[in-house]
């Protein structure tokens, strides 16, 4: 299956680098969302802080911090 991922940059705006404003959008190829989110974050050098599934939403949601960044994941099937 195939899971569309878009990452947004959480930290302060007078914080944020213009590289890092606008989302970042990745597709992955993942059995199920733990396994895109898990794939995701081995790529990016990150860490995973809170992974959430809801029983009723087709998307996922995390939160990742690679370095001092946070940043607000959105995980759905493509």
């Amino acid at each position: 299956m195939q899971f569309t991922i878009e990452s947004r940059e959480l930290s302060n705006e007078s914080h944020r680098s213009r590289a890092n404003a606008e989302p970042e959008w990745a597709t992955i190829e993942a059995s199920n969302p733990d396994d895109a989110i898990s794939q995701f974050v081995r790529q990016k050098d990150s860490e995973l802080v809170s992974f959430l599934k809801p029983l009723e939403s087709r998307e996922s949601i995390a939160t990742v911090r690679k370095n001092d960044v946070v940043f607000l994941v959105r995980i759905y099937q493509a």
